[in-house]
Parts: structure tokens; C-alpha cells; sequence
């Protein structure tokens, strides 16, 4: 079984819950709207670190971040980008098995066309009343699982 952390919109601050979280992480996805390399150097101490540079990633530091990113895992496709309202193709026939996105800060776990979409929310300073919350994904046998967990801060 391959566990992975999804994190977005952390706008420079990444709580302890958070960091907890995604202690057993074998990777961890940031799905933009870092706000600082720190954040990313954070993650890192963790388990390595794939992510996409969201729209409030404008200084220098942030263009070592793609827009979007193709992840690999146990034989499974991932598609990250930050806004998935700015998703350019189809991910069914892209042959992608799970969208990972952040942007709105509403977590959330879909499926549509058999693609699994994720949506950690915002594991950063809490916006208007949504949660603020991460998400992990299980790969196991084949099989994806994915569950949304609100941080009690």
C-alpha cells in the first residue's frame, strides 16, 4: 500500500495537525498557493514533495513550481493543478486515474468518469468558515481510496 498526503492553500503557514498528518506519508502532493519556500522545505523533512505553484505563488522562488504536474504512483496516473476550473483536458481520456486540485478551499472527494478528484481544502489560515483541512490517498491492490481530514486547531 502507497499513502499519499495532499495538502493546498497553506499561504505560508503550515500548522502542526498538518505536519502530523502527513508524518507516514510516502509522498506528499502540495496542490499550490504555497506562499513561502518554506513550506515546501517543511514538507520535505517528511517524504518527497511534488507541487504546483497556485495564483498567489508570483515571487521568483515560485517559478521552480510548475502550473501543473504529472504524478506516478503504483501504477496509477495523477493530474495536479491548483484550479481545477483551469483544467485544459480530459482526464478519462488522458487516461489519468485521480485530479488533484485546491484553489476553492472547500475539501472535497468526487468521482466523475471513473477519475477520482481531490480537493484537500485549505490546510492554511482558515478562509470565511470552511474547514481547514488536508486529505490522503491510499493506492492499494489496485484500488484508490481517498478521505478529507478536517485539522482541529
Amino acid at each position: 500500500m502507497r499513502t499519499i498526503g495532499i495538502i493546498s492553500d497553506t499561504h505560508k503557514l503550515v500548522r502542526p495537525q498538518a505536519l502530523e498528518f502527513l508524518r507516514n506519508t510516502d509522498l506528499i502532493i502540495h496542490a499550490g498557493d504555497i506562499g513561502s519556500p518554506e513550506v515546501i522545505e517543511q514538507l520535505q523533512e517528511l517524504a518527497p514533495v511534488k507541487a504546483v505553484r497556485g495564483n498567489i505563488d508570483k515571487a521568483a522562488w515560485a517559478d521552480a513550481f510548475p502550473p501543473d504536474e504529472v504524478v506516478q504512483v503504483a501504477g496509477k496516473k495523477i493530474y495536479v493543478l491548483h484550479d481545477v476550473n483551469e483544467l485544459t483536458l480530459d482526464p478519462a481520456a488522458s487516461g489519468f486515474d485521480v485530479v488533484v486540485s485546491g484553489h476553492s478551499h472547500m475539501p472535497k472527494v468526487s468521482r466523475h468518469n471513473h477519475v477520482l478528484y481531490i480537493n484537500p481544502g485549505s490546510a492554511g489560515p482558515r478562509r470565511f468558515k470552511l474547514p481547514v483541512a488536508v486529505a490522503s490517498l491510499k493506492i492499494s491492490n489496485g484500488k484508490l481510496t481517498a478521505k478529507i481530514e478536517e485539522l482541529s486547531i
